[in-house]
């Protein structure tokens, strides 16, 4: 498992992107929208993450969407980021990991 101390650190270069991310993830929570940000983002809580670790894990999720709707022009592939979702706190993966 990835030490929480890393998960901190991980977007930290980029605060500005980390916080747009991170307003994402409060406003999916906020409008249960999808459902599985909320119930992932409780799970985690409950396993033991603060709620900073927490919305970390959520975001790379959804940065894996992000990044591929710029890089490779793709639409947002909802079932992948659930799918994703709800494999945390395992790394997210992306279908060009798995070729």
């Amino acid at each position: 498992m990835v030490s929480e101390k890393i998960i901190r650190n991980l977007m930290e270069p980029n605060k500005v992107l980390r916080d747009q991310i991170f307003k994402i993830i409060k406003t999916q929570i906020k409008n249960n929208d999808p459902p599985e940000t909320k119930e992932n983002y409780n799970r985690l809580i409950s396993l033991g993450y603060d709620d900073f670790v927490a919305k970390q894990y959520l975001g790379q999720c959804l940065a894996v969407e992000l990044f591929d709707m710029m890089k490779l022009k793709r639409m947002f592939d909802k079932d992948r980021y659930i799918k994703n979702l709800n494999a945390l706190p395992l790394e997210p993966f992306d279908d060009e990991e798995e070729d």
